[in-house]
């Protein structure tokens, strides 16, 4: 290789100094920057100072094991390729270590010309995923890439830093209705509530965040700072779940000022008694919503299943309604029928008066949208009493 051209920058971990030496010259002779460490706990430090491409760790090391190093890694990258060796191998070690994210275990001896591809490999499929997660942020996708460990942990600090933010919602002659609630997450791994119920979903914890969601705002509402009718949004799957039936639970107590938002984005055809359940929502007191109207592919089987007392229209229909003659017909039409079957009829992402005066005249009964006002946290004084 050319000289002065580092093949990425790699961690070696080892209590054996021989080993750390051999494995540290080896890696430094076949074009790579190495940082050798003599335990787990240095090889964090190392690792929160500077920028890796690659960590090749002992397992069993004093002070902080390669197990130990490798959860470490996965609490501040979810990317970063770990590979573990080790001179006694263990079946419980080896799932352990897939369990947490490893890239390989390995078993020692190693040779030369395996250690070095190795540190390759690992080099080349980290540079990947980084390469992979940038183009999911370009395109507008969510950002889960990396093993399911290290989502695990980015998902539990979310769920422990989780807060909501409201936005409000207005009557079409501006008297303030309510707020809808929406999820929020100060873990940077989930840069949008979008990235946070893709995870969710991926590690089958849909029910931890609905009920954290729900408990959040059941705490608001007792605190008497939010004023109105509280727009939650439920995933399908939480119909299943019993805490969101229990008239127990913390939102349950507030449920005849809570809407219960379902997308159309989602599918119901999962859900065993959709009916039954939804009934049983509605005599505890709750409202029930459809979201994103005009999004998704639900359609009279929804509206059947669901009975909606409220309609949120996409904003993608209500996006320069007043220069649209064609959404103010498929908004006027909408409206007409909705109100026609009693149910209210809200047009979501109003964000100029045009558009505002547009949804208006189109029969929109609610407003919602940056025109305004953005979501944010609650403050020390109830927001937007009607």
């Amino acid at each position: 290789m050319n000289p002065g051209v580092s093949r990425g920058r790699v961690l070696v971990a080892d209590d054996e100094p021989g080993l750390l030496e051999l494995y540290s010259e080896l890696l430094t002779e076949a074009g790579f920057a190495v940082t050798a460490c003599r335990d787990g706990r240095a090889a964090l430090s190392a690792l929160r100072r500077d920028a890796h491409d690659a960590v090749l760790s002992d397992i069993r090391m004093p002070d902080m094991d390669g197990l130990g190093l490798l959860s470490g890694v996965r609490e501040m990258d979810l990317d970063l390729p770990v590979v573990l060796l080790t001179g006694t191998p263990s079946v419980q070690t080896a799932v352990e270590a897939i369990d947490r994210g490893a890239l390989q275990y390995l078993l020692k001896p190693i040779s030369a010309t395996s250690l070095v591809e190795v540190a390759d490999r690992a080099v080349k499929l980290g540079a990947l995923a980084r390469i992979k997660r940038e183009a999911l942020v370009a395109m507008g996708f969510d950002q889960l890439v990396g093993d399911r460990a290290g989502l695990e942990k980015a998902f539990a600090r979310a769920l422990n830093t989780l807060w909501m933010a409201y936005q409000p919602i207005i009557h079409a002659d501006g008297r303030p209705h309510g707020h809808e609630a929406l999820v929020r997450t100060a873990e940077p791994a989930f840069p949008n509530p979008g990235a946070l119920l893709a995870a969710a979903e991926r590690l089958g914890r849909l029910p931890d965040l609905g009920r954290a969601i729900r408990r959040a705002v059941a705490g608001h509402l007792a605190s008497g700072m939010l004023a109105g009718s509280a727009f939650v949004n439920l995933h399908p799957l939480d119909l299943r779940d019993p805490d969101t039936l229990d008239p127990g639970a913390p939102l349950a107590r507030f449920a005849s000022r809570v809407v219960l938002e379902i997308t159309e984005r989602a599918s119901l055809d999962d859900i065993p008694d959709v009916r039954d359940r939804i009934d049983s929502l509605r005599k505890l007191g709750y409202g029930i919503a459809i979201d994103d109207l005009g999004a998704g592919y639900a359609g009279l089987n929804s509206f059947a299943k669901l009975t909606p007392d409220v309609v949120k229209l996409d904003m993608a229909l209500v996006r320069g309604l007043d220069r649209e003659p064609l959404k103010q017909k498929l908004v006027g039409s909408m409206a007409s029928l909705c109100r026609e079957m009693g149910m209210l009829v809200v047009a979501e992402g109003v964000e100029t008066e045009a558009e505002r005066e547009a949804a208006v005249r189109a029969g929109c009964d609610l407003l919602q949208g940056f025109l305004f006002g953005r979501p944010a946290r609650i403050g020390a004084e109830p927001v937007a009493k009607p």
